[in-house]
């Protein structure tokens, strides 16, 4: 989930002890945790909620499918051409010009 390794995790361990002190800062781990708990458990009863209120009709939508870098990825890369003129746009920008023949112009991108 997060990409930390272990020379941050020592700072943030060092930065943590100056804050809270050797004192207060087991309870303040403890709390911590104890919030990370109950935000997980919250998630999976909104998770498990929302999928009674839905029903079967969505009972194939991943989550995960929603997340906008997935959606732009997607569109980028995997999916093909809908059109057939995107098709041959497409087609014809990865063709080398012939002789004589004037490059596309785009007047909106000048």
């Amino acid at each position: 989930m997060f990409d930390i390794g272990f020379g941050e995790m020592i700072v943030i361990l060092l930065i943590a002890l100056f804050l809270f002190g050797p004192d207060r800062l087991p309870k303040a781990a403890a709390d911590a945790a104890r919030m990370l708990r109950q935000l997980r458990e919250m998630s999976a009863r909104a998770r498990s909620e929302i999928s009674e209120v839905v029903g079967p009709e969505l009972s194939g939508l991943d989550i995960n499918s929603l997340n906008p870098r997935k959606i732009v990825s997607s569109a980028l890369f995997d999916e093909p051409a809908t059109t057939s003129q995107s098709a041959n746009a497409t087609v014809r920008m990865n063709a080398p010009l012939a002789p004589g023949e004037l490059p596309p112009w785009d007047s909106d991108a000048t």
